[in-house]
């Protein structure tokens, strides 16, 4: 086992996802240490960053979600106090975090993206509806967790939905509806790991599909032929990459009823609860939650 100093899990934070996060912090927590790591929990909320230093830690594992914790604000913190840390830098998580921003890099790329309209208060409504159809999805670019999503299925609806999403920061956009099915795909250390499909018994992957019920079903191995589970493994790598990611993350994909894959989004600092989908992906190349755990804290580092 290697020596990782005294680590610190981030957990909870200030965003809306605080709930996940210390759950995702617990399970991390008590995992590092059925290993030997020497691993505290520590909730930026409760206690300063500065103490950080101040109490001796040598790492962070960072599984704070959203605002702060994804968004390569906490990531700045932790660099100008110099101490290492998992997942992603400044650059790539503030990215990341950017719906809209990573949309406009992999469309320039060439990467696959489903069609999408940035909503302002001044928009055509009515022609966003017609240029995309019904039904869509309208979301905050810059929440996860699926937070604020909002499928619009009734005409002359959109307007009004904007207007309620207008309480979170960052653009609010409109994106096409594609429902041959959704999938993820981690990486680790520049590999993609087996995809996973999501079926959820809502009517599509939302918050409490996510966390609260558990009725979702995972499939990993997915569904997916040889090559389009090659084809989603290197559009993982490719679309991480873009961004700038590094150490670990997600990428999120949805798949039409020809059989296209489009990028959805990208996920920095993914879940890491029993509803999780990394751990499953990582189980299916026989990693416990345990090893994973330490699989990823071995990419800490700061800039």
């Amino acid at each position: 086992m290697q020596d990782f100093g005294k680590v610190a899990v981030l957990m909870g934070g200030f965003s809306s996802e605080r709930e996940v996060s210390l759950a995702s912090g617990q399970a991390v927590l008590e995992a590092l240490r059925s290993k030997g790591v020497d691993a505290h929990a520590f909730d930026p909320k409760e206690t300063p960053l500065g103490e950080l230093k101040t109490q001796g830690f040598d790492c962070a594992f960072n599984i704070l979600h959203g605002v702060f914790g994804e968004d390569g604000t906490v990531q700045g913190a932790l660099e100008a106090l110099g101490i290492r840390y998992t997942g992603c830098g400044v650059l790539a998580s503030s990215i990341g975090m950017d719906k809209y921003r990573s949309k406009l890099l992999w469309k320039g790329l060439g990467l696959p993206v489903p069609d999408y309209a940035v909503l302002r208060d001044d928009s055509d409504f009515d022609a966003v509806e017609r240029q995309l159809g019904l039904p869509m999805f309208v979301k905050p670019a810059n929440e996860g967790s699926s937070v604020g999503v909002v499928k619009v299925k009734e005409a002359g609806r959109l307007k009004e939905v904007y207007h309620e999403l207008k309480q979170f920061r960052g653009e609010i956009i409109a994106e096409a509806f594609i429902g041959g099915g959704e999938y993820t795909c981690g990486i680790l250390n520049g590999r993609a790991l087996p995809s996973v499909r999501i079926i959820p018994a809502t009517e599509f992957y939302d918050k409490e599909a996510k966390y609260d019920r558990d009725d979702t079903v995972y499939l990993c191995p997915s569904d997916l032929s040889e090559e389009d589970e090659r084809l989603m493994r290197d559009l993982t790598v490719r679309a991480f990459h873009a961004i700038g990611g590094r150490g670990w993350g997600r990428i999120d994909f949805l798949k039409d009823e020809s059989g296209r894959l489009y990028l959805l989004e990208a996920n920095t600092l993914p879940g890491m609860t029993s509803h999780s989908l990394v751990p499953k992906a990582a189980a299916q190349q026989g990693w416990d939650f345990a090893q994973l755990c330490v699989e990823i804290l071995k990419t800490a580092y700061v800039e």
